[in-house]
């Protein structure tokens, strides 16, 4: 009679177990997800940090690629995009932007300056009104990059919300952005992407 009962009870101690598990296993990866948004953060601040870093070492210039900013000590380590499988990141780069009459609108001028005047600067850098993002696999197919910065590959929700953003893949950080602003954004191959 006694293994009776001891059967049951082992049963319902796996049944208790299961249900803890099956209640704990999505917070646990709600929690997952929220350390790498951290990460995520912190990695694409310090990519800024260093460009930043490279922007006072040669002023004027910037990256074409970023084993440049390890290279010439701007950066610790090349971090990977924690959110995307691969750890490769999309680059922003300075867009090339044409205008009228043939002349080449600078990457520092306002939208109605003609390229003749610089923007407004912000304190402490640059102000960008338009970024270029290129998936890292492609950056050999653009003429003279210039990498300002870097945002997630992954097109996953996110749980934060980022520079009212709620996707991996709108999280930018580049250097001389305006924190509430954001910029024109032109997608490597493509006009515009679609929201």
């Amino acid at each position: 009679m006694k293994k009776g009962y001891t059967l049951l009870l082992l049963l319902f101690l796996i049944f208790i177990l299961s249900l803890s598990l099956l209640i704990a296993v999505p917070v646990w990866e709600t929690q997952l997800q929220r350390e790498k948004e951290e990460e995520l953060i912190f990695r694409g601040r310090q990519y800024v940090e260093a460009i930043r870093l490279f922007q006072q070492k040669y002023p004027g210039t910037f990256p074409r690629q970023l084993d440049e900013l390890l290279e010439k000590k701007c950066i610790r380590r090349l971090y990977p995009d924690p959110m995307s499988e691969s750890g490769e990141w999309d680059l922003i780069l300075i867009p090339p932007s044409p205008i009228s009459g043939g002349r080449s609108a600078g990457p520092f001028s306002t939208p109605d300056s003609g390229g003749e005047e610089p923007a407004r600067r912000r304190p402490g850098g640059i102000s960008f009104q338009k970024i270029l993002v290129v998936p890292a696999a492609l950056l050999s197919q653009v003429d003279n990059p210039q990498i300002i910065g870097v945002v997630s590959s992954s097109p996953q929700k996110s749980i934060k919300i980022y520079n009212q953003q709620d996707h991996y893949d709108h999280w930018f950080f580049y250097y001389g952005q305006t924190p509430g602003q954001t910029p024109k954004v032109v997608y490597f191959g493509e006009e515009s992407k679609k929201k």
